[in-house]
């Protein structure tokens, strides 16, 4: 359809268009254009566009309608905590003008029909959201930012070689087409999907090239921190499963999941900064996803589905919560804080609410989408990998709560909430994966 057509250009454009305001540095300008492209994008439910240039179905539509919310929902949450923040590595104009650009290029990425011009949106991430990582100027962002650009670079490089040879084996990169031709079981076919696991498995924090995760999540501004996990990470994982599908190597990509699934609880279980901890449960989260799409069974693919939508809002909630906690206490360390719920009780309800999402408690959506990824595994025999990313989601869950516990609970900190603004935004994000949760099970008891 024509309309659909439209309706993709402008959401690729709108961003465009409220980033000239950077010139007369009106932030509200950036809400403005996320919330028209919210709009847009519930139109697109209905309104796709015919394959050319474009390719969105009902696939990468959850992907694009999970960028347009946390991007709407971190531009809103940045008029306060970027201003409050006092940045000085990149001025507030600046800042606007990159998420933007950030959020063009995820976009671009989730709803373009070329392989290649996928890649480009993605190598296109890492520009603009390297200079975000920054924008504090601290010792510590500066040395996430080098870290980030270098290891993400050599990531994406991979992902390009697996691009090359794709190309060499259909003599097209179009996606829509090479869909179309059905699986190719090929030695250049199956190189090319194992290098992209390596290549874009990078943006997505597959171990053991996951090292700059950490890193980028805790230093970058909480919004940042949550359009990185929310958003990015899903979209990385979106375009590689778009080329997974070229020729499906599922024993690899379960066992490659399952091995950071391991890495991602046990990393996580010693942290002592909730940022940092927080990035290592978005790496175990992505990797079950991963494990979801690699089954290729619709049960684990909609299962895949579930468990990123709601990730992505659970995950915005935590970081959008520790963004308020490091407004009100300027410390990132988990031991610095506690009894925040004395002093910062819509904070600490939103901090709890989305640790648990984020952990797969029921009866938020992340746990739905667990257990139908956990169910496709085992009816797909893969026995030894469904015991070990059992366990380790055990792991997981102690872990992530018996921090956010400990911040919550105890004798309290000097702390006080940051106004209206944050809070209410960190509660609404982690709010809506119970919604979620609510409606799988509103039409699964209808089914039944």
């Amino acid at each position: 359809m024509i309309a659909g057509t439209w309706i993709s250009i402008l959401l690729l454009v709108v961003p465009g268009a409220a980033s000239v305001f950077y010139f007369r540095e009106i932030p509200v300008a950036t809400v403005v254009g996320a919330g028209i492209e919210e709009v847009l994008a519930v139109f697109l439910y209905w309104l796709r566009p015919p394959n050319g240039f474009f390719f969105v179905d009902s696939l990468s539509w959850v992907f694009i309608f999970m960028i347009t919310s946390i991007y709407l929902l971190s531009s809103i949450y940045s008029l306060k905590y970027i201003s409050e923040r006092n940045a000085t590595g990149v001025k507030q104009h600046t800042y606007y003008l990159l998420m933007n650009l950030f959020a063009i290029s995820m976009l671009f990425s989730a709803q373009v029909n070329n392989y290649g011009l996928m890649w480009v949106g993605i190598e296109a991430t890492t520009i603009s959201s390297a200079l975000l990582i920054m924008t504090e100027k601290s010792e510590e962002s500066l040395e996430a930012t080098w870290r980030y650009i270098i290891l993400v670079s050599a990531g994406v490089t991979f992902a390009f070689i697996s691009i090359i040879l794709i190309y060499y084996s259909f003599g097209t990169l179009t996606v829509s087409t090479i869909l179309d031709a059905g699986v190719r079981n090929t030695l250049f076919v199956r190189v090319a999907v194992s290098v992209a696991l390596v290549g874009f498995g990078t943006k997505i924090g597959v171990f053991p090239v996951h090292t700059w995760l950490p890193d980028a999540h805790s230093e970058a501004p909480s919004p940042i921190s949550a359009m990185f996990s929310g958003v990015l990470l899903p979209t990385a994982l979106y375009v590689l499963y778009r080329i997974f599908q070229i020729d499906p190597l599922t024993s690899i990509f379960i066992w490659f999941g399952t091995i950071s699934i391991v890495a991602a609880s046990l990393f996580l279980g010693y942290q002592a900064k909730y940022k940092r901890m927080f990035a290592y449960s978005t790496m175990e989260n992505m990797n079950l996803a991963l494990i979801g799409i690699a089954t290729m069974n619709p049960i684990g693919i909609l299962g895949a589905l579930y468990l990123l939508i709601s990730h992505s809002f659970s995950k915005a909630g935590a970081f959008y919560s520790s963004g308020n906690i490091l407004s009100s206490t300027d410390t990132k360390d988990v031991a610095r804080v506690s009894g925040i719920s004395k002093k910062m009780p819509l904070t600490s309800v939103a901090m709890l609410m989305s640790s648990l999402g984020v952990s797969g408690t029921p009866p938020f959506g992340t746990f739905f989408g667990e257990i139908l990824i956990l169910y496709s595994m085992f009816i797909t025999n893969a026995f030894p990998q469904f015991i070990i990313v059992v366990i380790f989601l055990v792991f997981a869950f102690v872990g992530i709560n018996l921090n956010v516990s400990r911040m919550l609970f105890g004798p309290a900190v000097d702390a006080k909430e940051p106004g209206r603004l944050m809070p209410s935004i960190a509660i609404v994000a982690s709010l809506i994966p119970i919604v979620i949760g609510a409606f799988y099970m509103v039409v699964n008891y209808a089914i039944l």
